[in-house]
């Protein structure tokens, strides 16, 4: 396999009799490490790829990246090697929206004979639709007020908030993702070809219904919104759901079994 010197996949849980391939992509903030129990739950049917951005864990030494199209083509060209299962792509929140750009990729370079896999289905989890994008300002507030609102988020590890040293560290990391997803600009195109899956927890002050029904607009095909009980990270109370969810989707397109 070609992969490139600096990979942005990470590959917690190999399996070698997997029928489908999931790449899940972190929130703002978020590493790789947050898939690890989703790599080691949906074995060994399912493969699953962690994205890893730049500028945490193993790639704290390297720069944050302030554009959220300069994720999409690095980590596309990396999926073109793996295509020997079928490809479902899943992104919360930032990673939604992530997610959705590299399917777009996928299928654009599939259709101009690329040999890059056509994404399977794509799932896109606790985000307003791309053309919806809203700004809550967080990558514009100073180094007090980002904690702040940081200390305020569901899915932030608790050992962190309590070490202020710590926190300042891993700042750079969250405001380049912040400015990554506030400034992003939806180009209007083609929807996806794939079937589309859209997740939302009723009680997400950040995702109102009728923007997570918007995503409808992104589908040329196959659409559904399923909607859990649950703040922005309802997806960490609802996992078993979550990934019979993905099991079924994924089941649902396998090739019939031939019978003599």
């Amino acid at each position: 396999m070609n992969v490139p010197a600096v990979s942005w996949l990470r590959r917690y849980q190999p399996s070698s009799v997997a029928e489908f391939r999931l790449v899940c992509f972190p929130h703002a903030g978020g590493s790789a490490s947050f898939y690890t129990s989703w790599a080691r739950r949906l074995a060994p049917h399912i493969d699953v790829l962690a994205v890893q951005y730049p500028g945490r864990q193993d790639r704290f030494a390297e720069t944050p990246v302030v554009e959220l199209m300069d994720m999409v083509a690095p980590v596309a060209q990396e999926l073109a090697e793996w295509n020997d299962l079928p490809l479902a792509l899943f992104g919360h929140s930032m990673g939604a929206v992530v997610a959705y750009e590299v399917a777009r990729r996928l299928e654009r370079d599939a259709a101009d004979g690329t040999g890059s896999p056509s994404p399977a289905w794509c799932f896109a989890s606790g985000r307003v639709a791309p053309h919806r994008g809203r700004s809550f300002g967080a990558h514009l507030l100073d180094d007090d007020r980002l904690i702040a609102r940081l200390r305020g988020l569901e899915a932030m590890d608790e050992r962190l908030l309590a070490d202020d040293e710590l926190l300042r560290l891993v700042l750079p990391v969250v405001r380049g993702d912040c400015t990554a997803i506030e400034t992003y600009q939806y180009e209007p195109g083609a929807g996806l070809g794939c079937p589309l899956t859209v997740l939302m927890g009723d009680a997400d002050p950040r995702v109102p219904a009728e923007d997570a029904a918007a995503w409808r607009e992104h589908a040329a095909g196959e659409y559904e919104l399923r909607v859990f009980p649950g703040r922005h990270f309802f997806l960490l109370e609802h996992q078993t759901e979550i990934f019979r969810l993905i099991q079924n989707r994924l089941d649902s397109i396998r090739p019939p079994t031939l019978t003599l």
